[in-house]
């Protein structure tokens, strides 16, 4: 090991970029498909449940394939000898870390829908930029339901100040740049 806030870096990058890879490749479908709320209304404020912007197939698509990446990270990591293993294992086997890779990549869309709805309940647009409800719900989903189903993992990882701190630096620093780019591909309208 390095040591722990270096230590915390590499762990925290591990066990999100499914996580972050699904927040990215969503926008690969570039909004086409089924509304995620059908174009429904929400009751008590008359605004979108969701907005245009949410639709299935991004979130599918996002979910689906973001997979391959988590799965792909646990075989990795059981090839390495136990002397060298700097990340903290998804599961004993691969088929045993496919709960922990659901919840990342299919909590993470379930967290940037949940960022929506709070959005659409404040009265902002879609394609607003709201700062922090724009980047975190769909970090924060993934970790509340690993630190419920899987705690010794995920608190392994975001127990501490290091772990914090390096999940606010990825998530809002890789979270711009991925926009930025996914806007300049023409993937996303606004680059937020």
């Amino acid at each position: 090991m390095l040591n722990p806030f270096l230590d915390s870096a590499l762990t925290v990058l591990w066990l999100l970029l499914p996580a972050y890879a699904a927040s990215a490749l969503a926008t690969i479908p570039r909004g086409v498909g089924p509304k995620m709320d059908g174009g429904r209304l929400w009751r008590a404020d008359g605004r979108p449940v969701l907005g245009p912007s949410k639709t299935w197939s991004g979130f599918l698509f996002g979910s689906l394939a973001a997979m391959p990446i988590g799965l792909l990270e646990a075989w990795l990591i059981l090839l390495a000898p136990p002397n060298l293993q700097l990340v903290p294992r998804l599961g004993t086997t691969v088929a045993a870390a496919i709960p922990v890779v659901l919840i990342l990549t299919f909590g993470a869309m379930t967290g940037d829908a949940l960022g929506s709805f709070v959005k659409r309940r404040l009265g902002r647009a879609s394609g607003a930029r709201t700062v922090l409800l724009d980047q975190m719900p769909f970090v924060l989903v993934p970790i509340a339901v690993g630190l419920a189903a899987y705690p010794a993992l995920f608190l392994g990882v975001f127990a501490s100040l290091p772990g914090v701190f390096w999940l606010l630096v990825y998530t809002l620093g890789l979270h711009t740049v991925f926009n930025w780019i996914g806007f300049w591909a023409g993937l996303k309208k606004v680059p937020w």
